[in-house]
């Protein structure tokens, strides 16, 4: 390239620096790098919007912010994180990415209810909002599902939850770093990433190495989720820390879900003999020391009765079997979410927020180990709960789902081998503002 030519585009580029205030305004720390919340300087700064800023670890750009980047400029749904646009530094290779600003996220959610539960404080919320959650998780999901996109990383962490402002109460599902295309791998996914999902979240297919994967590991962490929100403690909890290694075996998760689940009886899961690890299984595990466990004992624990309709759906969303696991169109469509209180587009519904805003980090912060779970716009990072830390597609519209509920803005979606569509030019990787949310509870 002319050197001429590239001091002069260098000074063209717009900065970071030059157009958002964010110094001292760290809220998230993680092995990603660092995320500030920003807004625009003051002659930008018209409306008072917040962003936030995610400057990715290290220099250049990895194949897992590639993925990121490729997929959320293609993507548009209300309850998906926004891409805004992505500033490249030549003088020091830093990447940024540009959000929508989250204050809230599910585990600074969870963890405020179970702390007021210990305390025995009682936090005024609606009724309808653990119902409100679920239902726009679910609608998130089901855009990625439909349009041939796995998640595999959903965990409280990474479900963000707007604050104050026009989508006030709103569920943004963030971090796609792990996400996928699933419609037609040139490899098993399995050998492509032979570990996914944080482990307290991650299916009993996963754990026992299955070489083909489907939506149906999205679909557990929901239901994961889901208990968590209605115990304030999560369902699969570990204490072993998790391995970093490439087999996904993992004896003491599996130990812990046959101890709330029951261990899986082969005429509920006639395939489970199939599991490359189902040796290892029969070797580690005996049937009988769970023959008292099962998931209505462990929810009456928690005060949730068996009868209930919200109980019905776990079932459905915690079944071992993914080929028998609910599917994102029929959880939608769930009994549950048809009864009274009706699921709202503000998971508020008016009402004050309880939950504190998030705190600014220190470098002092960083060096703790325990930096919580910020995660202000799509930006992963390490929670509190011991979380370790060439084709192309047409992006349809879900066809069986009322298109009331689903956002009427699709785009195409790219192969995500985007080292080759990722140019270090700022007009080349700048993406809309997010379609306007035309989904009605």
């Amino acid at each position: 390239m002319d050197f001429e030519y590239k001091q002069k585009t260098n000074a063209e580029r717009a900065k970071v620096e030059d157009l958002f205030d964010y110094e001292g305004c760290k809220v998230g720390r993680g092995t990603y790098g660092h995320v500030y919340k920003g807004k625009r300087k003051n002659r930008l700064n018209t409306d008072g919007r917040e962003y936030a800023l995610k400057q990715i670890e290290g220099t250049g750009i990895s194949m897992s912010a590639c993925r990121e980047i490729a997929l959320l400029r293609e993507l548009k749904h209300p309850n998906v994180i926004s891409l805004q646009k992505v500033f490249l530094s030549h003088t020091d290779r830093k990447v940024w990415l540009l959000f929508d600003y989250a204050e809230h996220d599910l585990w600074h959610i969870i963890k405020f209810h179970r702390s007021a539960k210990a305390n025995k404080k009682q936090i005024d919320v609606p009724k309808n909002m653990v119902k409100s959650l679920l239902f726009q998780i679910l609608d998130g999901i089901h855009y990625l599902h439909a349009n041939w996109v796995l998640h595999r990383d959903l965990k409280p962490a990474n479900i963000l939850v707007m604050g104050e402002g026009e989508e006030r109460g709103r569920v943004k599902i963030a971090d796609m770093g792990f996400a996928r295309l699933f419609n037609s791998p040139l490899k098993p996914l399995a050998d492509l990433d032979p570990v996914v999902v944080t482990f307290w979240y991650r299916a009993p297919e996963l754990l026992l190495g299955a070489r083909h994967y489907t939506k149906a590991i999205d679909i557990w962490a929901i239901g994961c989720i889901f208990a968590e929100l209605l115990t304030y403690e999560p369902i699969f909890h570990c204490r072993q820390e998790d391995i970093k290694t490439s087999n996904p075996y993992h004896h003491d998760q599996l130990d812990r879900i046959f101890n709330v689940m029951g261990f899986p009886q082969d005429k509920d899961w006639e395939d489970i003999r199939k599991m490359p690890e189902h040796g290892t299984l029969t070797k580690d595990f005996k049937r009988s020391n769970y023959v008292n466990c099962n998931l209505v004992k462990y929810m009456e624990k928690h005060k949730v009765k068996p009868d209930s309709k919200q109980f019905h759906l776990l079932q459905k969303l915690l079944t071992m079997d993914p080929t028998k696991r609910i599917t994102s169109e029929l959880a939608m469509k769930d009994p549950y979410f048809l009864e009274d209180p009706l699921p709202s587009q503000d998971v508020f519904e008016g009402k004050n927020i309880p939950y504190p805003k998030r705190e600014f980090l220190t470098d002092d912060d960083d060096d703790k180990a325990d930096t919580g779970a910020s995660k202000a716009g799509g930006a992963d990072q390490s929670s509190g709960h011991n979380q370790p830390p060439a084709k192309r597609v047409r992006v349809m519209p879900p066809s069986t789902v009322s298109s009331s509920m689903v956002s009427s803005d699709y785009q195409h979606i790219h192969n995500v081998q985007a080292q080759q569509q990722l140019q270090f030019s700022s007009s080349n990787i700048q993406t809309s503002t997010s379609s306007t949310y035309t989904s009605r509870f």
